[in-house]
């Protein structure tokens, strides 16, 4: 039986069957308040190797910086409809903000510079931690998975991503810095889970950008210590490939399916379906 890097005992999770129907969806929220951990492209990647296995796939850009709109291919700056006009202008139907990418079963609802100005105007907004939650709900039924991909904070949008989600899946770089202000989050997250959405769950700790160092063993042993099983048997590791995958806007399970770091992301996608996080 093969072990992971922290020792532990498993099986490579199996590929999984095929559905017979879609829906309805599961919503993660990938989330960490710092930045440079992998959300996006954890996001972007977890989600085309879903879709590679035949899952709907629907993401949600949530960073005003809109970089899983663009990793996907959409220009979110020449478009209309984002992400900020379906939460603010309830006369918008849901459905008219998903956009179709080139990759069969994938689906983004991009955000671009205007979501900035999301977090003052949620401040007086009614219901205001559940606004994201009223736009998803017509759309659930279509998908098998909604990942939002929140922005590097804990302001109101991410409130609005933890209240809309029935589970969080939290990047963790192997790097020491990347460790501070994970006890914060997980505060964040069981006050939401508390006040706000008792659905909410923590599905699971992802390390990436692990290199073959003392020092990311050191910082994998410590996630482990802290998280124990709720740390995903697959780490991903740095590699140049990634940002070509950015480059050419695509997952990297599409871009260069045979390479580790694409192994590694379905391996992820297995894990998930195998432990009924998603269907």
């Amino acid at each position: 039986m093969p072990t992971d890097l922290l020792g532990r005992e498993y099986e490579t999770f199996a590929a999984p069957a095929a559905l017979d129907h879609h829906g309805p969806a599961t919503i993660i929220a990938m989330c960490n308040q710092k930045g440079g951990v992998g959300k996006t492209t954890s996001s972007i990647n977890i989600a085309g190797a879903l879709s590679g296995y035949g899952r709907k796939v629907l993401i949600v850009d949530l960073d005003p910086q809109g970089a899983t709109s663009v990793g996907l291919g959409i220009n979110a700056n020449s478009i209309d409809t984002t992400i900020y006009t379906a939460m603010f202008d309830t006369t918008l139907n849901p459905h008219e903000v998903v956009h179709h990418t080139r990759f069969p079963g994938l689906d983004v609802i991009p955000a671009n510079i205007d979501l900035s100005a999301a977090e003052v105007q949620l401040v007086t907004e009614v219901g205001r931690e559940r606004v994201l939650a009223s736009v998803l709900e017509p759309l659930r039924d279509e998908y098998d998975v909604i990942i939002i991909d929140c922005q590097p904070s804990l302001g109101l949008l991410t409130v609005n991503a933890l209240a809309a989600a029935d589970g969080v899946i939290i990047p963790v770089a192997a790097e020491f810095f990347a460790l501070r202000g994970v006890a914060l989050l997980m505060q964040s997250i069981e006050k939401v889970t508390s006040r706000i959405n008792p659905r909410l769950k923590v599905q699971g700790v992802l390390v990436t950008m692990y290199t073959r160092t003392l020092h990311s063993q050191e910082v994998l042993d410590r996630i482990y210590e802290a998280f124990q099983d709720k740390v995903f048997h697959t780490v991903i590791t740095r590699s140049i490939k990634l940002p070509d995958a950015t480059i050419a806007a695509a997952p990297i399970t599409m871009y260069a399916p045979e390479h580790k770091t694409a192994k590694e992301y379905r391996e992820v996608a297995r894990e998930l379906i195998a432990n009924h996080v998603v269907r």
